[in-house]
């Protein structure tokens, strides 16, 4: 990640948090987090500032594209150039498929899918439009999965829907943009040890159904999102990879 410059969207907390922490420990230049949370996104810069960290906030709606292409103008700014960009915005709400409203489906689709989407797009524009900075390689996007895209769970049918849509999005931008020199994969983590699923209490069950007998901690998927997002990767794009601990197979 040597010098890179890198946009993380929903990068306030958790996973984001854990991304942008190991880019720079990996030599990231600048890093710009979108989030909607202001005041948590404002105590987040701080405290990467204070480690000697070059971070920037910007506090946006990615749900529509007018919005998320000014948060992505915004970090464009802040940046000068975008070289990555990470999409790890996601809501997991948990409900019985019986009970799954149109509103609960609209906020899923708005923001798991079409704020995902939107991020992409600003991206693509601005990656076909510089100057290559490595050989053949423009600009990496790396989304976040899940494993529950082919896995089904109760109670998580809306959120699978949405997790199986940005595997195919992936792959879609990544077909299209590849003679452009732009390389975009995704990530597929089980569920992982976050501050949200320690107070939801679930990762117990988690740790009973992984082989290892543990969730996963945000670092240790933080780090095949950096590999496929780092200078070491100059060829896999359309990928996505299932980090899972053996929950998965594929």
């Amino acid at each position: 990640m040597k010098n890179q410059r890198v946009v993380i969207v929903g990068g306030a907390t958790g996973l984001g948090l854990a991304i942008a922490r190991l880019m720079f420990k990996e030599g990231a230049e600048r890093i710009a987090l979108i989030d909607k949370n202001g005041p948590l996104l404002a105590e987040t810069v701080g405290m990467l500032d204070s480690q000697g960290h070059d971070a920037v906030g910007v506090e946006g709606d990615i749900t529509r594209k007018d919005t998320a292409h000014l948060a992505f103008r915004q970090a464009l700014g802040e940046l000068g150039r975008v070289d990555t960009l990470i999409n790890s915005a996601a809501i997991y709400p948990r409900k019985p498929i019986l009970d799954i409203s149109d509103d609960d489906w609209d906020i899923e689709n708005a923001v798991n899918i079409k704020g995902t989407y939107h991020m992409m797009v600003a991206a693509v524009e601005h990656m076909r439009s510089r100057e290559k900075v490595e050989p053949h390689i423009a600009g990496r996007i790396v989304n976040i999965t899940s494993v529950d895209a082919f896995k089904a769970h109760p109670q998580n049918a809306h959120y699978a829907a949405t997790k199986a849509a940005v595997v195919s999005l992936t792959k879609s931008f990544a077909a299209e943009v590849a003679k452009d020199g732009i390389l975009v994969n995704s990530v597929a983590p089980a569920g992982f040890a976050t501050e949200k699923a320690k107070v939801a209490g679930f990762l117990g069950e988690l740790a009973a159904a992984n082989p290892l007998g543990r969730a996963a901690e945000p670092e240790e998927i933080a780090q095949w999102v950096v590999m496929m997002a780092s200078t070491r990767n100059t060829y896999a794009t359309g990928e996505n990879v299932i980090v899972s601990g053996g929950y998965i197979y594929a």
